[in-house]
């Protein structure tokens, strides 16, 4: 199996070294992610610039293929040129920080999964709960168990999935820590500023999280990795609300000049 693997953390992510060593297991793997960090550009590709490319090697082992450019543009470069063969399947992350709620929405290891998807590509996005002691090697261990059963069940289309790994899961005994497959949370939380003067006495404001988000009825990726459960949600790019296409056919809606 050819696996394309990127993240949105950069190159030297320590994430993104331990899915690579836990992907060796299950096939051949090529890394190609951004050369500096990426995190929150969502699905962004470089279009005013050209994207400068450079092989990283540790001493003789080669670490991958640096790209100056988004998540997204590693895997759309990876798979039209870089790589000898079109991968079967691409891997993003591990990202520092759960990509859950509509943070999938601003996510760059969402992204780079979303366009490994545009090219009927099995993808799947991997976050770890940030941590400043985080188990990566674990986690990457975790996630490569869950993709070999993801690949055992694949359909005949490709599918794009985003994987949660909450920190206490990641000390559990082995068997131990369980998974949930739920939708995303769309609940609107990160309405708080702190506002703040420069040394020019200029106003800039700083992004706190806050408040949380609210947990409705229904059970989330955000309410079930508050339970301490892995999350697995299927995604999809097509953003189309098909049902209100027919809602609005009668609307006659016309060009008036």
């Amino acid at each position: 199996m050819k696996i394309l693997l990127a993240n949105d953390d950069g190159i030297y992510a320590p994430g993104l070294a331990a899915m690579e060593k836990a992907l060796q297991a299950i096939g051949d793997v090529t890394v190609i992610a951004p050369a500096t960090e990426q995190s929150g550009v969502g699905h962004s590709i470089t279009f005013l610039s050209p994207l400068v490319c450079k092989e990283i090697y540790d001493g003789d082992r080669r670490r991958g293929y640096a790209v100056e450019g988004s998540p997204a543009d590693c895997v759309k470069l990876g798979v039209v040129e870089l790589m000898d063969e079109r991968p079967d399947l691409i891997v993003s992350g591990i990202n520092g920080g759960l990509n859950a709620g509509i943070n999938v929405l601003y996510s760059g290891t969402v992204g780079a999964a979303i366009e490994g998807a545009f090219f009927g590509i099995t993808s799947i996005a991997v976050s770890l709960e940030w941590d400043e002691h985080a188990r990566f090697d674990r986690a990457a261990e975790m996630a490569r168990q869950i993709i070999s059963q993801i690949l055992e069940h694949k359909s005949s289309s490709p599918r794009l999935y985003n994987l949660n790994i909450p920190t206490p899961a990641t000390k559990l005994p082995p068997g131990e820590a369980e998974l949930k497959i739920v939708p995303m949370g769309v609940a609107r939380y990160g309405e708080h500023f702190i506002k703040r003067k420069d040394p020019r006495n200029r106003d800039y404001y700083w992004a706190t999280g806050d408040p949380p988000p609210e947990h409705g009825e229904e059970e989330t990726d955000l309410s079930a990795l508050e339970k301490g459960y892995l999350t697995l949600t299927p995604l999809h790019f097509d953003m189309t609300e098909r049902a209100q296409i027919d809602e609005m056919k009668p609307w006659n809606l016309e060009v008036l000049d």
